[in-house]
């Protein structure tokens, strides 16, 4: 069983490597945690002698496949219960990720299991992001952001890349939910500002480029 401290390495390790597919340097990682390299440097040797980081000296990291795997279940663990506490509970999709923090370090496969079936096995979070399931297996789901579209174009909200408190309560006051459709008026040439159009009422609203980078869409 891995320490909490071990298990925020790895969840960290998972998101900064996209799914556990690419390279970290120790540096980003670093950056990420807010932890001095040295202090990284240190984990990342003990969990390469749990054979779940490839590391070596100077060299990026990678998750090893059991680490890939472990990392997953955390997150898995992480997303079912932010969507127990919106869909079950009744919190704002602002409000769970800081609990969520916290029960994710649940050792007990069976209580999240109970909640999997109680949610009728999601397949993504209240943010739109994937869920994991008991083998660690979740669906890619290829979402682009707001800002790669062109006016005139209507797309679906269906995911955020940043879900901070701050973020998602400035979202609320747009009312802008996921499943959302949104046409595109126009375009700003000089800073990307973008009109929209929200289809479920006609609702015109100014997105700056700040924010269409954070919102993803189909």
């Amino acid at each position: 069983m891995n320490s909490l401290v071990e298990e925020n390495y790895l969840k960290a390790l998972f998101h900064l490597s996209k799914n556990g597919v690419g390279d970290v340097n120790v540096k980003e990682l670093s950056q990420h945690l807010e932890i001095k390299m040295p202090t990284v440097n240190s984990m990342m040797k003990k969990l390469a002698e749990k054979g779940l980081v490839h590391y070596e000296s100077y060299k990026p990291l990678r998750l090893t496949e059991i680490g890939v795997l472990k990392a997953a279940l955390i997150v898995r663990k992480h997303r079912l219960t932010e969507m127990f506490l919106v869909d079950k509970m009744g919190f704002g999709w602002e409000h769970v990720h800081e609990i969520a923090e916290q029960i994710e370090h649940i050792n007990s496969e069976l209580f999240f299991d109970k909640m999997d079936e109680l949610l009728n096995y999601p397949k993504i979070d209240p943010h739109g992001s994937p869920i994991p399931d008991r083998e660690g297996r979740f669906e890619t789901i290829n979402y682009k952001k707001l800002s790669e579209f062109m006016a005139g174009d209507e797309v679906e909200f269906s995911a955020v890349t940043f879900s901070s408190e701050e973020f998602l309560i400035y979202l609320n006051s747009k009312d802008l939910r996921l499943g959302d459709r949104l046409k595109i008026k126009s375009i700003e040439n000089f800073d990307g500002t973008m009109e929209v159009i929200f289809l479920k009422n006609q609702k015109h609203e100014f997105l700056s480029q700040m924010v269409t980078n954070k919102l993803l869409v189909k």
